[in-house]
């Protein structure tokens, strides 16, 4: 048995509600009440490619966010490469790269190859090293053209290959990504999940964890699909195993199944 890249063992996240006015002076002391994760337990083995799935709002991102250290949780435990998200986050962060859909965090006045290089730098990777990197990644999700420029005049869609960029810099056993594929063209989108299947997880060194509303692509990458649902987990197996579980014929088909909604293969509609 593989070692274990990510472990998550009752797992809970409540956030606060949302108050106006007067009620938000009183905020801080009231109970929070809104569960974001509800008792999720799960693991990623060393070289395994695990999806979340799940609608807007079913906790992907808040997962995601507590396995980076961006967030703390309220009960149970992440750990990432053995070490706790929560009590040891900087040797957490040592193991993984991270991309967020939206949180990009760039610089903007630097320029895409300063923002790398910093980046680099502060995961500990030798300036030639870091050097070297940049000019691999950036040949590999097309930036030279884009390197030296300010990032506050890139595109979205370039800045989001830049965040790829930076999340494989550090070469990390572990890698978070939260619908990596959203903001890039078809073109990019191709080339980077062939990155992923052919250079990052045919070595069997690094674990991908990742969140994605593009079925094909999480059938594409992924050795097994954990289906979320209002912080619950539903469902977790390889793609042809939750078909076969639920009698259907597509992973769509399946999702829909197993979060209580009826599938109109015909008409290729949703009935709640």
């Amino acid at each position: 048995m593989p070692d274990t890249a990510v472990s998550v063992e009752s797992l809970v996240k409540f956030f606060p509600p949302a108050r106006t006015g007067w009620r938000a002076f009183l905020q801080p002391f009231e109970k929070p009440s809104i569960p974001a994760l509800q008792d999720i337990s799960f693991e990623v083995h060393e070289g395994e490619a695990v999806a979340l799935l799940g609608a807007n709002g079913a906790g992907k991102s808040t997962l995601l966010r507590i396995l980076s250290t961006l967030l703390l949780p309220t009960s149970g435990q992440a750990r990432v490469g053995g070490h706790d998200a929560a009590q040891s986050p900087r040797e957490v962060r040592r193991n993984l790269g991270y991309h967020a859909g939206s949180d990009l965090g760039f610089y903007a006045r630097l320029t895409g190859r300063e923002n790398l290089f910093f980046f680099g730098r502060l995961n500990h990777v030798p300036a030639a090293t870091a050097r070297d990197r940049i000019a691999e990644l950036a040949a590999q999700f097309e930036l030279s053209t884009a390197l030296d420029r300010q990032v506050r005049t890139l595109s979205s869609g370039t800045i989001q290959r830049l965040s790829l960029a930076r999340a494989l810099m550090h070469a990390p056993r572990v890698l978070l990504l939260d619908e990596p594929t959203r903001s890039l063209d078809a073109i990019a989108a191709a080339s980077f999940r062939h990155f992923l299947k052919s250079e990052i997880l045919q070595r069997g060194t690094t674990s991908l964890l990742f969140a994605s509303h593009s079925l094909p692509e999480i059938e594409l990458l992924a050795g097994r699909v954990a289906v979320l649902q209002q912080g619950r987990l539903l469902a977790l197996g390889t793609p042809s195993a939750l078909k076969q579980k639920t009698s259907s014929q597509s992973l769509e088909e399946a999702f829909f199944r197993l979060t209580g909604h009826s599938y109109d293969l015909l008409a290729g509609e949703t009935h709640p």
